[in-house]
């Protein structure tokens, strides 16, 4: 009786180390993924193993719809570029901007009414809400294995399925005529110098550049900086393009911080070449146009490629060509390239949830002012 049992005993861990094996074989499935769909962090994701299945799918869609947030300028460039690689998608591209624009479509996809839509952009006011509504594809987890041709560092960590592809640079903006060389800020606290106080510079009350210094510089180094600024008593703004207008002209000195691209773009149409555009430190940078893949997307594999195009070179070079220089931090576009060797407060994924409470605080050291230019 007793080798009849151990028989039986020695039977069943012979079956169970078998079963066990063949099991552990059957999830490994394809080598090249086994690590992918291994990690936690993929489960419940849709992640492709192969890019070549990747285009053979969007080949089959034929077809692709964007909602983008880009300068409707870039559109042409962009598209037309895609098709350079993927002739056989039809893409068409349309601009999103603006709140009220914003929050009708983020209506709309919670009314589950959007569908002639494959991509979509999160916009930092309602971030959280738009990324609910993205396909669960496993972006990261692709990125990170060369799936598809991302640097994993522009895809948000948490949610996986969006990314940013592109970034704000932020710079001063200034009045050659009004301003002697030597005396043009090198750092930020320079515009704290009693010259100029008393209405002499313009701040934007809409402050994306002084959130992102929070990355890096700390709440409450930033805190005590808006209020010095708000001693200095400056003209209070919203907006970019009156802003460079009347410092063009030469009404005001200079703008405290702007959005670099728009200021290199206001450059051009200043036919006085009086204005002027100067990166800083600390560099403010923050991520831009965090795009997905819509869950009700009709065509979510071309939407996949076309994400990839926009943070490949030729992408990016579109970015720096015409937005213009509002190319990815972490591409070796014209941003890196002039924000290499500076000290500089990077807004990322992050902390990027973190941005519209960051200015919250920044209006209140302000003492929640009101724009002036009209």
């Amino acid at each position: 009786m007793k080798n009849i049992g151990f028989k039986v005993i020695a039977s069943i861990a012979l079956f169970g180390c078998w079963y066990y094996g063949a099991q552990a074989l059957a999830a490994s499935g394809d080598p090249t993924s086994s690590k992918a769909k291994q990690d936690p962090g993929s489960r419940g994701f849709i992640f492709e193993t192969n890019r070549d299945d990747i285009v053979a799918k969007a080949k089959k869609e034929g077809k692709l719809r964007v909602m983008s947030s880009l300068d409707p300028g870039s559109f042409k460039p962009m598209a037309d570029s895609f098709k350079k690689k993927y002739p056989f998608i039809d893409v068409y591209m349309h601009e999103m901007t603006g709140t009220e624009a914003i929050q009708r479509f983020l209506l709309e996809l919670k009314a589950g009414t959007v569908k002639e839509w494959d991509v979509g952009h999160a916009s930092e006011d309602h971030y959280n809400d738009f990324a609910a509504h993205a396909m669960k594809f496993d972006i990261l987890g692709m990125a990170e294995q060369g799936i598809l041709k991302i640097n994993p560092k522009m895809v948000d960590p948490d949610n996986r399925t969006i990314v940013a592809m592109a970034s704000g640079l932020c710079a001063i903006a200034y009045n050659r005529g009004r301003l002697a060389p030597d005396r043009v800020p090198n750092q930020l606290e320079d515009i704290l110098r009693p010259e100029f106080k008393g209405r002499k510079f313009v701040v934007d009350v809409r402050p994306h550049c002084m959130a992102a210094l929070m990355a890096s510089q700390g709440e409450e180094w930033v805190i005590n900086y808006a209020r010095k600024i708000k001693e200095q008593e400056p003209v209070w703004v919203r907006g970019n393009t009156r802003a460079l207008t009347a410092i063009a002209v030469g009404e005001y000195v200079l703008h405290q911080l702007t959005n670099y691209h728009s200021c290199v773009r206001a450059t051009w149409k200043d036919k006085s070449k009086s204005l002027a555009c100067k990166v800083i430190e600390p560099v403010s940078v923050r991520i831009q146009e965090p795009d997905f893949v819509l869950k009700s997307a009709a065509n979510p594999y071309a939407a996949l490629l076309f994400l990839e195009h926009h943070a490949s070179p030729e992408g990016q070079k579109i970015l720096d060509d015409i937005e213009p220089l509002k190319s990815s931090i972490f591409t070796q576009g014209e941003v890196s390239k002039i924000v290499q060797g500076k000290k500089a407060s990077i807004n990322d994924f992050r902390t990027y949830h973190k941005t519209p409470n960051w200015m919250k605080l920044i209006l209140e050291a302000y003492g929640f002012p009101k724009a002036e230019i009209r």
